[in-house]
């Protein structure tokens, strides 16, 4: 058996809301505050989340400051 790390994946718009419970309007404005991670361009027209940030903030709403991985250059 491997020790390698399991990769990050990305989440798109539905699964994360499926997933959170949160609706659109209130994911996004929670983007916008700090308290969830920031979503991160993938394609030109096409953006998702990390699963592993979105993983941590489910194990800590409260306590989630923004501070997860640095964004990836586009």
């Amino acid at each position: 058996m491997s020790s390698q790390p399991i990769p990050d994946r990305f989440l798109r718009l539905n699964t994360v809301l499926d997933r959170t419970g949160l609706s659109r309007a209130t994911l996004y404005r929670k983007i916008a505050a700090g308290t969830f991670p920031h979503q991160v361009k993938i394609a030109e027209r096409c953006c998702g989340w990390r699963e592993s940030e979105v993983a941590a903030w489910q194990r800590d709403p409260d306590g989630f400051n923004g501070s997860g991985l640095p964004p990836l250059a586009a």
